[in-house]
Order: C-alpha cells, then structure tokens, then sequence
C-alpha cells in the first residue's frame, strides 16, 4: 500500500511550474549585494524566495497571476502557461476576428460567456499582460487595446491589481514618448459588439477547447514525468553542480532592446533637436545613472557590477586631465537593477526611472567623467619621472 511520501513524490512528478527562471540574468543571484527583490515585492502569495544563493519559485504558492514577470528588470522570468509568444499569438488572432480591436479578458471574466471567445485572447490574469507585451501588440499594428477583467476585489489574483494599472501606465507612457497613437484602456465590460455575435453552441465550444487543454497538459505532465525519471535512472546520486558566476559575465538587457526595437517601429525616433511632445520618460524598464564625481573614487566597481554593460570604461575618449577618465552610459541598456548603486561605497551614484527621450533613442553613449583611483596616479607618476 503506498505511503504518504510516495503519494507525495507522484504529485510532485504531475507538478509543472507556472513561472520559468534564467539565473545568470538575476541581479540579486550575481551579487549578494543587490537589493533588488522586485519580483518579491510583487508577489503577494510569498512564493518567489532567494536560497542559497538561487531564485526559488514554490509552485504550490505561485497562482500564475504573471505579475513577477513584468516586474523583474532583467527579463529573467517567464511564464510557461501561457508563455508570452501563445498570448502574442491569441491576441492578434482575435484582433483579425474583432475587425481591430485587440482585446485580452482575464480567465474570471471569460468564464461568464459574455462575449465571443473568439473575438478576445484569454489570459489567467491581466497581469500577465505586462507593458513589454502591450507596447509589442501595438507594434504589431494593434491600434485599439482593451484589457477586460471582473471583480478583482473578490478574485483570487484581487491583490495585484495594482500591478495592472502600473503596466498599463508604464505602456502609455512609452507610447508617448514616440507619439504613437495607440489606446489603452481597461474596462469591466465587454464592448458591446464582442456580445451575441457567434452562432455555434457555447457548451460544445466549451467542451471542446476543455479537451483540447486536457490533452495539452497531459503531454506537458508526460513529458515532465518522462524526463524526470530518465535524469533519476542517468544520474541517481550525483546532484547537477552549482555554477559559479562572475561578475564579468554580461547579460545582455534583451528585454530593453525588445521594447526599444518595438516602439521604434511605431514612429520616427525623436530628433534630440527638436522640441518633444514627451521630454522626460518615467519608466520601469529603462533608467538614468547619474554620479557625483567629487565623491566618486574612480574604483570602478560599479563598472564591474554593471550586468548588461550600460556603464562601462570609455575607449577611445579621454579628458584633458590626466588624473580624469570617462566612464560610458547608455540608457537603452540600463535595466534599473540599481546594482551599480548597491556595490558603490562611496554612495556616490543614482540610478533613476526618469529618462530624457532624446537620450534613450541617442546609440552614442554619454560620457560621465570621474576621478582616477589614486593608486594608479601614483603609478603613472612614478614612470613618468623615471
């Protein structure tokens, strides 16, 4: 008769994780330093913890509610069901069927059979729907963007309502800054054309797509027990090794880029001449650094901790002082980690959301100057009076 450890052992194989984890791209994984927790601020159910030096997800608390995912800076989450190229893929399916109008509707309220399944893409949550995702749809040549949701002071996922308006925010505001002329709005209600629009029978259609999800997750389940058994029977007591990072190790801010690649297709990129219509972006994705030079030693660690390479040793500029150097910043790289700040001892650098918009679609680089360490002054000293 089984016990209660091997009932336990089989729900564990059945289990599969909401919410995907690239370790090498957590700031907070590279260097026990950051203070970066975004994704834990975030998550209202305690299920996002750092142990051991790792990210831990705790599928049994995770409600897939997707807001970790639009919150963390460095892109390193990702939502396995329903990943983000299925939502992308569903929500411009029933654009086309909507006649324009992209419309994405939480579980809760597509459950009520309010209006044509086929004319909205259905996600747990709209907090899923995260500002990369509705600034990608807008690219893709959504003009009108309606995200329906129900109740939320009833629902489970009620708590990280707060998240859906600061993506919601954050879109519109990078949407401005290109002058893009998309709306997005959120709304309880269904438009009323989406409503008694389809002839086929709902229980049938229901019936169904429930098949349709069964069967999909029965392979995913199949194939997680499939792999989990294959690694037992190659490898029973040998654990996989912990990899050791180093800070030189970059990551590149593929997210940033994404975003910037997107909004870029929505207009012409602002003349840093002109006068813009948004001159100063405060966002969650992009950041400013900014360092006071008479505190500033020059040891460069901030340089070191810098994770997608945005602050980095200028090349080919150099001061007029020899006892300066340039350091280079690029904004479409900075991912608002703020660990550059954390690893400063001398608390003598900013990182802020407030971006000027002619900077962000500047390529060149902006130099910051800041003093030479005095070891290295000592040294270039001595070989030059030798």
């Amino acid at each position: 008769m089984p016990t209660l450890n091997d009932m336990m052992e089989v729900a564990d194989l059945f289990r599969v994780d909401q919410v995907s984890v690239v370790q090498e791209a957590c700031v907070a994984v590279r260097n026990r330093n950051s203070t970066c927790r975004r994704c834990m601020d975030v998550c209202a159910w305690d299920a996002i913890s750092l142990e051991d030096g790792q990210l831990v997800i705790d599928g049994a608390a995770c409600v897939n509610c997707g807001a970790c995912v639009a919150a963390c800076p460095m892109g390193c989450l990702s939502a396995n069901e329903p990943p983000a190229g299925k939502v992308r893929a569903g929500a411009l399916s029933a654009t086309r069927a909507a006649g324009g109008v992209t419309c994405l509707a939480c579980a809760r309220k597509a459950a009520k059979h309010e209006a044509d399944p086929e004319l909205f893409c259905e996600v747990p949550c709209l907090a899923h729907a995260g500002e990369e995702l509705l600034v990608r749809l807008a690219a893709d040549g959504a003009q009108d963007i309606m995200l329906v949701d129900g109740d939320c002071a009833t629902c489970k996922y009620g708590q990280v309502n707060n998240a859906i308006d600061t993506a919601v925010e954050n879109a519109v505001r990078l949407m401005e800054a290109v002058e893009g002329p998309i709306i997005v709005t959120r709304a309880s209600l269904f438009p009323p054309e989406f409503a008694g629009t389809f002839e086929r029978d709902v229980r049938g259609a229901d019936r169904r797509g429930l098949m349709a999800q069964t069967g999909s997750y029965l392979r995913t389940v199949a194939g997680n027990v499939a792999q989990k058994t294959i690694e037992e029977k190659l490898s029973p007591s040998q654990p996989q090794p912990k990899r050791n990072l180093k800070l030189k190790e970059k990551v590149p801010a593929a997210q940033n880029m994404r975003v910037l690649d997107d909004l870029l297709a929505l207009g012409t990129p602002p003349d840093a001449s002109a006068a813009l219509a948004v001159p100063v972006l405060e966002t969650r994705h992009f950041g400013c650094v900014q360092i006071d030079d008479s505190l500033c030693s020059g040891c460069g660690l901030c340089v070191l901790a810098c994770p997608t390479d945005a602050l980095k040793y200028a090349e080919y500029d150099e001061p007029d002082n020899p006892e300066r150097r340039y350091l280079e910043f690029q904004v479409a790289d900075c991912t608002q980690c703020q660990l550059c700040r954390d690893v400063c001892l001398r608390r003598c650098l900013t990182v802020s959301p407030c971006v000027a918009v002619a900077e962000l679609f500047d390529f060149e680089p902006r130099l910051i100057e800041i003093p030479r360490p005095m070891e290295r002054m000592n040294i270039l000293n001595k070989y030059r009076h030798a």
